[in-house]
């Protein structure tokens, strides 16, 4: 599975592969439940992993790279709703974030998102702008 096809759907807990897209919505697969449906975006707001960011103290950083940083550490993962365990997580494993700006609720979504992610098989690696050049000239 490419982490380039990953999206989160607003209202909807969890993560979904993007399998198709139609002009009213698109077809997705649930990362946990494996279910293919049907998504009006009339209805709900997709976001592309790739395509969110984390607030740091220097420059905002993509999503990616706090997972890469997360899955080079050697910190045991916190459960998901100790709070303060999470927050005591990110500041061993990421330091540079912005604990000031970036909500514990996003944390622990980050921590959910990690473990669904291992759990699936992703490799942490964004799609770069040379590869979706060569793509779309293929």
């Amino acid at each position: 599975m490419e982490y380039s096809k990953l999206i989160s759907i607003t209202g909807m807990s969890g993560l979904f592969e993007l399998v198709g897209s139609k002009t009213d919505g698109a077809i997705v697969r649930g990362l946990e439940d494996k279910v293919t449906k049907f998504i009006s975006s009339r209805v709900h707001n997709f976001s592309h992993l790739e395509s969110i960011e984390v607030f740091t103290i220097r420059e905002n950083v993509n999503l990616v790279d706090l997972f890469v940083a997360m899955d080079a550490s050697t910190e045991a993962l916190p459960l998901e709703k100790d709070l303060e365990a999470v927050k005591a997580y990110f500041a061993k494993v990421y330091a540079d974030m912005d604990f000031k700006r970036v909500y514990a609720s996003d944390m622990k979504k980050m921590v959910k998102w990690y473990n669904l992610l291992k759990a699936n098989e992703v490799v942490f690696k964004p799609s770069t702008a040379k590869e979706t050049e060569a793509k779309d000239e293929a």
